[in-house]
Parts: C-alpha cells; structure tokens; sequence
C-alpha cells in the first residue's frame, strides 16, 4: 500500500473533546487501493473525533460525486452519493478490527489510520446498480441510442385478410366441434 500519512491522526497531543478534519479525495486516493471503478471522483469527508478519557468516537460523513458508467447503456455519468459512519476505538490488550464499528487499539498507540474506513465507506456509499438519471427521464441522448431509433419498424401492417381467406375445408372441421 503507498504512503497513507495523511490519514493518520495522532491523538495522543489532543485535548478531551471534539476534533474537526476534513479530506478531499479523488481518484489519487482509490489508486492507494488500487480501485478503478471510478472514472473521476470528488468526495468531501468530514471526521469528528470525540476524545473522552477512556475511548475515542470518530463520525464519519462524506458527500460528493463519482463519475462512473451506466449499466445499462454504458454511458458515463456523474453520480451523487454521501453517506456516513461511526467507529468507536477503545483500548485492550491486542490490536482486533474485526467488529466493523469497534476497534481494539493496544495500550501503547498514539495515533490511528482511518484510511481503510474512508474507503470502505465511500465504496459501500455507491449502488450496486448504476442507472443513467437521463433513462428514468427520457432525456438520454447516445449515438447508441439514435442507432437503435433509426432502425425501429417505423409501422406494423396488421393484415385483416387472413380472415377472408381461410380454407373452407377448417369450416367443415370446426362445424364437427359445435355439432356435438
């Protein structure tokens, strides 16, 4: 994994209390994880630690865009999304992270990295299905689909006179269903 340092947050300088950082991430930060879902992001995220003596509360919030490509027609699309998540990081014996909301940090730490939580966070923020908003108004215009309209039936003949034309010898057939 490339350098992460600044997403590590020392607390062990900081006063009890709230704790303000802001990140801005683009697609330099998935490159960490090497992620290329996303043709192009901007994402703000806001971290509050709450530093209390015994533990620390860490609120996650982020808002923003990813530019990713529909699912259905293949287009790409600026897509909104924003979410949020707590972590509450409390002190024991060994280092355990297998709570997704709790993290056991040993005794002697002094500082933690929340680089893995923004990921996760903003990964899990996107739509497994990804749908064009211009296909749930009509307003999608592609090369695509202006193909697909030139080449449409344009009228479909329904033709009446198979009626007028039927084989006498099925009237004969049908007359012996109805003479029961």
């Amino acid at each position: 994994m490339k350098n992460t340092k600044e997403y590590l947050i020392p607390f062990i300088g900081l006063k009890l209390g709230k704790h303000h950082f802001e990140y801005q991430i683009s697609n330099a930060f998935f490159e960490i994880f090497d992620y290329t879902e996303y043709q192009d992001s901007n994402i703000k995220v806001n971290v509050v630690l709450e530093k209390k003596s015994t533990l620390l509360e860490l609120s996650f919030k982020h808002k923003g865009v990813v530019n990713v490509p529909c699912d259905l027609t293949s287009e790409d699309f600026d897509l909104p999304i924003k979410g949020a998540m707590k972590l509450i990081v409390r002190f024991g014996e060994e280092f355990n992270n297998e709570n997704e909301a709790l993290l056991i940090l040993p005794h002697g730490e002094f500082e933690i990295d929340i680089v893995q939580y923004i990921y996760e966070m903003i990964v899990l923020s996107v739509p497994l299905k990804r749908v064009h908003p211009g296909i749930k108004d009509g307003s999608l215009k592609t090369e695509a689909l202006t193909k697909l309209n030139e080449l449409t039936v344009k009228e479909i003949k329904e033709e009446n006179t198979e009626e007028e034309n039927i084989d006498p010898r099925w009237d004969k057939l049908k007359q012996l269903l109805t003479d029961k």
